[in-house]
């Protein structure tokens, strides 16, 4: 903060006869002492000093700088309170600040005059204290007004503009933007306005913030808003709000002062507020009682704004609803509507009417590919039948018989590799259960002609081997099956091999096997399917 410097000024006390408007003040006026204001400064005594002080009395003296300028006090030497330890009875409290809650700069008594005391700011609160004990001659003190160092820069401020306005009724609404609505200042200057409210004798003022906003927060050497209670002197300041929040305000008296200072750098803080006049309980008949020590206008309740600390003058209030286009109809709209409406409830009963008389007709789908795949109870993935050859040496293909071996494995290999491409194998209007049935059948169909295909209970055997003199050659067959039919009849036949001499002894009687086995398969796989 800025430290204030006195630029030559002495010790001399002069009693001047004349007063200079000062907006410094002393409570309560007329019984501390003398009290005179300066352009420049001024000075103010103790009561009835150089005489002694009476007991039982408190004063205070606020002084108050010009906008960018600070205070320097002094003491005079001749100087006598009652000393006490830490100045606990007869006492001078000095504030760097108006109010009485501000920063303290120290507190004095006894014999010895207090040093120099310089001011952060505009303001200095002084406080004297005297108990009902040991009175003594008291003090008398000067003032100056210098420049602050923190402003040295900008220099010394020009004119402000005459910014003053005067309210008065139940309730109204102070606002910063009267300033530039009303041309009382230009947005580049700096601006010292007041808002005098005036309430009906014997009244008080509520006032409630509803905006807010400090263009320079926590800076009030540049902007605030002041609250005073009575009228615009230092003494009557009740609030002042320079930071980021200010609260309502409740006034004892029935005039109230609103300030604003906001320097040409500063000119974007604005605030609105809403005043609300009323009276001490008992109320009248026609006042309303606020619940809170407040009687207010009967024209202020259930107006949309809440007057009352609580919004006890808004609450079981009927909402005022906004008038809508029905409201601005006159009976010709209304006819018009009502004749349109009732030709279009005509139109649709004829056309129900005439829709209900119409024959209908009826519609039969036949459908002669009927697919008994999809009322199959459940789904049952394809069965995919993979047939090997393992390749015994190029020499036995000169024996007759393995040649005719191997064209019938080849032509078997040719159609199951159909299978597996068309992913089932059967016919195509056949069920899954048929296309095993079918591959059956068409094992049996080879086996007679001497093919080397074993069947086993309506299933390809996993392992097939034929013997020659010359060599031995073995076909896998191998079948996976997934659905439960397939599963149990490969479960009984699992692990069975058939071996295929050439021998002329054994080789009739191993596919005569053969042929009475897969037969008796293919019709008892038939039949199941069936």
């Amino acid at each position: 903060m800025g430290i204030c410097y006195t630029q030559g000024t002495d010790m001399v006390h002069k009693f001047l006869l004349h007063t200079v408007k000062n907006n410094s003040g002393v409570t309560p006026a007329g019984l501390c002492g003398t009290w005179i204001k300066e352009p420049d400064g001024g000075y103010f005594t103790s009561p009835n000093y150089p005489e002694k002080y009476p007991p039982e009395r408190e004063c205070i003296y606020i002084i108050e700088a010009s906008p960018r300028q600070c205070i320097d006090l002094f003491f005079n030497e001749k100087y006598s309170i009652e000393p006490s330890w830490d100045c606990k009875f007869d006492h001078i409290e000095v504030r760097d600040g108006p109010f009485g809650f501000s920063p303290i700069i120290g507190r004095y008594c006894g014999q010895e005059s207090p040093a120099y005391v310089r001011s952060s700011g505009r303001y200095l609160y002084i406080k004297f204290v005297a108990d009902g004990e040991l009175e003594a001659i008291g003090f008398s003190a000067r003032y100056n007004f210098t420049q602050d160092p923190e402003f040295k820069e900008l220099g010394v401020l020009p004119a402000l503009p005459y910014c003053e306005f005067e309210l008065s009724g139940s309730e109204g609404f102070v606002e910063s933007t009267q300033i530039a609505k009303e041309t009382r200042a230009l947005q580049t200057e700096a601006v010292d306005c007041r808002w005098t409210i005036k309430a009906p004798p014997k009244s008080k003022i509520y006032l409630r913030f509803l905006e807010y906003e400090m263009h320079n927060s926590n800076e009030c050497k540049r902007n605030f808003v002041g609250i005073y209670d009575g009228s615009s002197s230092v003494e009557h300041l009740k609030n002042k709000f320079c930071s980021t929040v200010a609260n309502d305000v409740m006034l004892v008296s029935s005039v109230g002062v609103v300030r604003l200072w906001a320097d040409e750098g500063s000119r974007k803080s604005r605030f609105r507020i809403l005043f609300t006049t009323f009276h001490a309980p008992p109320c009248e008949e026609n006042t309303f009682f606020c619940h809170s020590n407040m009687c207010i206008n009967n024209t202020l309740v259930c107006n949309g704004i809440q007057n009352c600390v609580y919004p006890w003058d808004e609450n079981h209030c009927k909402e005022k609803r906004k008038a809508s286009i029905l409201d601005t109809l006159d009976n010709t709209n209304l006819t018009i509507i009502g004749v349109t409406c009732g030709l279009v409830i005509i139109l649709l009963i004829i056309s129900g009417i005439i829709q209900a008389k119409q024959p209908r007709k009826k519609y039969i789908i036949r459908r002669d590919d009927f697919d008994p795949d999809v009322f199959h109870p459940g789904f049952e993935p394809p069965h995919y039948e993979l047939c090997t050859l393992r390749r015994a040496p190029s020499t036995d293909l000169a024996d007759p018989n393995m040649a005719d071996d191997f064209d019938k494995f080849y032509k078997l290999r040719r159609s199951e590799s159909k299978c597996i491409r068309e992913h089932h194998c059967g016919s195509q209007h056949g069920s899954v259960h048929g296309s095993r049935s079918n591959l059956s059948m068409r094992d049996a169909t080879i086996a007679p002609d001497g093919g080397p295909q074993a069947m086993v209970g309506g299933q390809q055997s996993p392992h097939l081997s034929h013997t020659t003199p010359t060599g031995r050659r073995s076909i896998v067959v191998m079948k996976h099956s997934y659905s439960q039919d397939g599963a149990e009849g490969y479960g009984r036949h699992d692990e069975e091999d058939y071996v295929v001499d050439n021998g002329p002894n054994t080789s009739q009687h191993h596919m005569h096997q053969q042929v009475h086995h897969g037969v008796s398969s293919v019709h008892r796989t038939l039949s199941n399917d069936f």
